[in-house]
């Protein structure tokens, strides 16, 4: 579907209710929502277009997805229903009624994953791939495991009997094990044991060293293949294997007098969170079962007995460029031919004018070029750096702390509270106070998750600010699959904002007469609420009323009635949302005037991009036009420090609204179609058996604003804009 086609297309017929929906039935809940895009993640595990080790990868990202979301929402849930919290969310359920819908929803989930588990491992066998049981391996393969066994595993296990002198072993977070029930083959004497499956060693095992196919066995069948080695004289009567989760969320004193101590502290105790869920094979021996129950401190209600594989998050270790017929077809990222036009030079290549960057298919090495230029040019006076998540041994970090050695004023703002990234993050603030810069973390009680540089630069007598804002992290590594947006400009307007930004974080100093920026929790909300407000007066006065917006999730509930009362008032709304919306979209007298998308795909949608009309429509060279740090969230938009920027060149612009957003907008073959009752389903394929994929048409088309000397003229716009 071309974009013209897509905005001369009405908006579907809305649903009528009989009544417009008032209070709680108004959302959808946000846990249920969250499910419902796991679910469109395992749908591409399902995609027949999806190359065959890639559709694994979709299933293994589903699993650890949902690990994940029991470690952190659910426990948070079954601890407000355990204390007997009776406070309903926004849309109207109680803690202990979202955890019945939750567990109904995940079950059917986990279901759904072992099946297309077994669908996947068919097609891989007849692709030479194959998982094998312990009774698959033959007498030629056992002899090479032995080998492994012996020299990669025997070392690091510790089988362990559970008996009154032995008491039952503590299992960490996502801990897998098997539990055995032994008998001695002379005295007939039986044996429980415990064999915990470390997860320092890989979960699967050639079985050979060689072969035109690939076989491969699963470390726990490796360890009950070899059991008389770790318990000679022993028979096996019995086992099963069982995974544990536990809370995982961290709770830090508000007023801990050293925030780094609070939370290394905090850390230990995520290890030792309560267990919120287990995992268990069907068909585990009663006694067994029992003791496990027991031990973990469960109720029944929270054991799930699985029939297939338990660490279905593990398969991605199958997912390797051994087999590049199965994944995707190679992408190198670009770099802008307009820093290549200045010898890559990242500062000549900014001053020439904005410049904004798609990542991943503009690289994101240039974000770290731009800071690695810093550090090295003599003429750089200051840098200053927000820090959410990074890479273990980050470039960034590691260019700020030359520079701050070289005598530079650098000033990293380094976020602890970046949830399963503290840890890296504390060692990455400890570096970084050794090479003598300045490290600040921030607010107790908010995140710090603004994505800011600021470097200083003298240039002749005066003092330029070159500025970096990103909407993703300051990660090289999840750069290669997130789809971000990084606007570099020496603007000087831009420029004093985000120092406003450092002095806000750093200092506590109110960001007074912010320009082209708005700030979260002062300012960010307030500055939608008006846009959104400003649409809805052009509605009213008969003129075009637009909005365009793409996030990651939509659930702050003021935001939501804002958009309902546009809808109502004409205002057309299309918003594309990659995971969680708790907005009803479609429903007749309510939000007739919504549509809603997700795109799941090759890569993950992550900017966040807000369009608005102004009087003319979209597209229209006089849009107002952002990009932003924050979703719609009530913690982004609340209790977050966030960002929301104002893109004013005309080039960077034209790449937002006719570009990405068209692009996002146009795409059929990696989008979900959000319906009135919250469901989604598959967008239909256009006719010619090619539907049109935004993630394609990125990869093969260069950005307007990185164009350079050759100019943006032979660029492809989907849309050209209009002003009337």
């Amino acid at each position: 579907m071309s974009l013209a086609n897509f905005l001369d297309a009405p908006f579907p017929d809305p649903v009528d209710l009989g009544e417009v929906p008032e209070g709680p039935a108004r959302f959808f809940n946000r846990e249920l929502s969250w499910l419902g895009f796991n679910w469109r993640v395992l749908g591409e595990a399902e995609n027949p277009r999806v190359p065959l080790l890639e559709r694994l990868r979709f299933l293994s990202i589903s699993a650890s997805n949902l690990d994940e979301f029991y470690t952190v929402r659910v426990a948070g849930l079954r601890e407000l229903a355990m204390a007997g919290n009776l406070t309903p969310s926004f849309d109207g359920l109680t803690p202990a009624e979202q955890l019945t819908l939750i567990d109904e929803n995940a079950r059917a989930l986990m279901t759904r994953q072992q099946e297309v588990l077994s669908e996947l491992l068919a097609l891989m066998a007849q692709e030479g791939i194959r998982v094998l049981t312990r009774e698959e391996v033959t007498p030629e393969e056992r002899a090479h495991l032995t080998e492994v066994f012996l020299d990669e595993v025997f070392p690091v296990l510790s089988p362990l009997a559970i008996d009154p002198a032995h008491p039952f072993p503590f299992i960490p977070n996502e801990g897998l094990a098997l539990a055995l029930q032994l008998e001695h083959e002379e005295e007939r004497r039986s044996l429980r044991a415990l064999l915990p499956v470390p997860r320092q060693i890989a979960r699967f095992h050639d079985v050979s060293p060689s072969g035109d196919g690939r076989r491969v066995l699963p470390l726990e069948e490796l360890c009950l293949l070899f059991l008389g080695q770790l318990f000679p004289g022993y028979r096996l009567k019995g086992h099963c294997i069982f995974r544990v989760l536990r809370d995982s969320d961290l709770e830090v004193e508000e007023e801990a007098e050293d925030l780094v101590r609070e939370f290394e502290t905090a850390l230990k105790r995520r290890r030792r969170g309560e267990v919120v869920r287990l995992k268990l094979s069907s068909g585990a021996p009663a006694g067994l079962r029992r003791v496990i129950v027991e031990q973990v401190h469960i109720t029944e209600r929270e054991v799930v007995e699985v029939e297939g594989l338990i660490g279905i998050g593990d398969l991605s270790e199958l997912v390797t460029d051994r087999r590049p017929d199965l994944l995707w077809p190679p992408f190198t990222p670009r770099v802008p031919e307009r820093v290549q036009d200045h010898d890559g030079d990242m500062f000549a290549a900014i001053r020439q004018k904005d410049m904004l960057l798609h990542h991943p298919y503009e690289t994101f090495d240039m974000v770290v070029r731009f800071i690695r230029q810093a550090a090295a040019d003599p003429d750089v006076v200051a840098i200053k750096q927000t820090l959410y998540r990074t890479s273990r041994n980050s470039p960034v970090v590691e260019a700020l702390c030359e520079a701050a050695e070289d005598g530079k004023s650098v000033t990293a703002l380094v976020e602890l509270k970046a949830r399963f990234d503290e840890a890296a993050n504390i060692r990455q603030s400890r570096r970084l106070e050794r090479a003598g810069a300045h490290v600040v973390y921030g607010f107790t009680q908010y995140k710090t998750h603004a994505k800011v540089s600021v470097v200083v630069r003298r240039e002749g007598d005066r003092l330029v600010t070159y500025s970096h804002f990103g909407t993703g992290n300051y990660h090289p590594i999840t750069a290669r699959i997130y789809t971000d947006l990084s606007l570099f400009t020496c603007s000087p307007a831009l420029g004093r904002d985000a120092t406003k930004v450092f002095n806000y974080v750093g200092g506590y100093a109110e960001p007074m007469g912010l320009e082209n920026l708005a700030l979260s929790p002062k300012t960010l909300k307030p500055r939608l609420m008006d846009f959104i407000e400003r649409e809805i007066e052009h509605a009213r006065a008969g003129r075009p009323a637009v909005i365009w917006a793409k996030m990651n999730s939509l659930i702050e509930q003021d935001i939501i009635e804002a958009l309902y009362r546009a809808s109502q008032e004409g205002v057309q709304i299309s918003l594309v949302i990659r995971g969680i919306c708790g907005l009803r979209p479609g429903v007749k007298g309510l939000s007739e005037n919504i549509r809603v998308k997700s795109i799941i795909g090759r890569f993950l949608e992550h900017s966040r991009i807000v369009c608005f009309g102004g009087g003319l429509g979209l597209p229209s060279t006089r849009a107002r036009v952002f990009i932003s740090s924050a979703d719609w969230m009530g913690r982004n938009l609340n209790r977050r420090v966030e960002t929301l920027i104002e893109a004013t060149n005309p080039t960077v612009k034209a790449q937002i609204v006719e570009q990405i957003m068209a692009a996002n907008l146009a795409d059929v073959a990696q989008s979900w179609l959000m319906q009135p009752d919250g469901t989604f389903v598959r967008a239909e394929d256009d006719a010619d058996g090619r539907p049109f994929s935004c993630h394609r048409f990125f990869m093969e088309n260069p950005s307007l604003s990185g164009r350079g000397s050759a100019g943006a003229e032979d660029v492809p716009h989907l849309t050209h804009s209009h002003d009337d």
